[in-house]
């Protein structure tokens, strides 16, 4: 190990909390203010259809990192298992391309929250809020991980709630107990039968879906400190499921039911940014509710925060799980008594940092081009998770366990994991085809920044530590 403090990580993530940031991980912007937009491109049983086959996705996804985790819990996650699973290269691009995204994120974050406070404070400079949230964040993350999970389980339930809300008020609003001119049939059957653009709409929300789930993956990274593991990560990933799906399904259902689909407030809603065009907005103010907008806009400021807030967490365990594995200089091993891994925090505030003073100063083209650069971070993570399951488990097979002695053992095995790692290549397949149609190259070259960085790293590590794909015999299967 490249420990060198004699700190140790704290495993102080009860169920609850690990349940939470699973959850709050997938509900943010993308259902809140994008999901009308999906509507109008689909139609009502168009983007219900998309959403649902990326859920089912997901959860094959949460079903093979819940295996690995509950057999060896780690904060390092995915990246870890990249490392001892299929080959230290692909471990090492893993993680090193997922801290990336986090610390650029962690910048958008703050970008955002400083906009979306100008809501009420218009005269305040927008730079002044995302100072104040960079500093909040930064002390949460610092004191211990009860204190972030804690933090995240709050404000994972501001966003539960309101969902909650929305959905009552909407199957009161559908069936007429709230007064509404709202022709329901006439919504829910636009185009052929609820679907626009036939096949070519469903698959164009399959991108705004996928990018909208993203954050569930970190149910792997709180396994390293959750208390237990073998309990926490399996009932988190079946109770987080069904509530995404409850969630995300019945949203775009109400959506779809009391918002016609050409309602121009929703297909400006995804490129606006403005909370006065969310859909929530817009059903809550039909509904006659008046402070619809500021309701949204304070439920649309906590989730960004907290997408900053668990994007901190997962990019300094990240980081600090390549030190131990020595692909990292070893102080960002070093801990603080509480186990939080400082340097690799105080790294990440300072890569989100300087992105948000160059957005701050007008540096727009850097930092469009750092957030395109971890743009699809996400997606090859998902595949890397996917190909990390199918190692392990031909290992363990190849080495003479029993697949019934495993903890946790994943449903559909191998369906699941190959669907979703055909899936994940479907939708970053999907994420310009008109580029590739023109070959407009400087916006291949921006929409795909993701994958260079990820595929140079590997080649790189390869070539200089003379790394090869661990034969499954030789897979480590110690289980720490």
């Amino acid at each position: 190990m490249a420990e060198t403090s004699g700190n140790t990580i704290q495993h102080q993530l009860q169920t609850r909390h690990v349940s939470m940031i699973a959850l709050g991980g997938s509900i943010g912007t993308g259902l809140f203010l994008t999901s009308g937009a999906s509507v109008s491109e689909a139609g009502p049983f168009g983007a219900i259809l998309a959403y649902l086959a990326i859920g089912v996705m997901v959860y094959f996804l949460m079903t093979s990192l819940g295996e690995m985790a509950t057999f060896a819990p780690t904060s390092g996650s995915f990246a870890e298992y990249g490392n001892r699973f299929v080959d230290p290269a692909f471990g090492f691009a893993l993680g090193w391309n997922y801290w990336f995204n986090w610390a650029i994120t962690l910048a958008v974050d703050t970008v955002t929250v400083g906009l979306v406070a100008q809501f009420w404070l218009p005269q305040v400079p927008s730079w002044i809020f995302s100072a104040i949230a960079l500093v909040l964040i930064f002390l949460i993350n610092l004191f211990s991980v009860r204190t972030f999970g804690e933090t995240e389980f709050w404000l994972s339930l501001i966003k539960v709630i309101t969902i909650c809300f929305f959905l009552f008020i909407g199957v009161l609003a559908i069936f007429g107990i709230i007064h509404s001119n709202t022709n329901v049939m006439r919504n829910l059957s636009v185009g052929q039968h609820g679907f626009v653009g036939g096949w070519q709409g469903v698959l164009s929300v399959f991108v705004v879906a996928g990018f909208s789930f993203q954050g569930t993956e970190l149910i792997g990274i709180t396994a390293g400190e959750a208390k237990d593991p073998s309990k926490s990560v399996p009932k988190a990933i079946h109770s987080v499921f069904w509530r995404i799906l409850l969630f995300y399904i019945g949203a775009i259902f109400v959506i779809s039911a009391l918002v016609y689909y050409q309602d121009p407030r929703l297909m400006s809603a995804a490129d606006s940014g403005n909370v006065l065009m969310s859909p929530f907005t817009i059903v809550f103010k039909n509904a006659g509710i008046a402070f619809a907008a500021s309701l949204m806009n304070a439920v649309i400021l906590t989730s960004v925060l907290s997408a900053a807030n668990s994007g901190t967490y997962a990019s300094t365990r990240t980081l600090y799980s390549l030190a131990e594995k020595g692909q990292a200089p070893k102080i960002f091993a070093r801990l603080t008594k509480n186990g939080v891994p400082w340097a690799s925090l105080l790294l990440t505030m300072a890569v989100g940092l300087v992105a948000f003073t160059s957005e701050m100063k007008g540096g727009n083209i850097v930092y469009g081009w750092l957030v395109s650069a971890s743009g699809l971070t996400g997606f090859l993570a998902w595949m890397g998770i996917a190909i990390a399951h199918l190692r392990f488990r031909k290992a363990y097979v190849a080495q003479g366990y029993n697949v019934d002695d495993l903890v946790y053992k994943a449903k559909w095995f191998p369906f699941g994991p190959i669907f979703a790692l055909l899936m994940s290549l479907l939708v970053v397949c999907l994420q310009d085809p008109a580029s590739f149609a023109n070959w407009q190259w400087d916006k291949i070259a921006v929409t795909y920044l993701s994958v260079p960085i990820f595929v140079i790293p590997y080649l790189g590590y390869k070539w200089s530590k003379k790394t090869k794909v661990i034969p499954l015999e030789e897979v480590d299967l110690s289980g720490k």
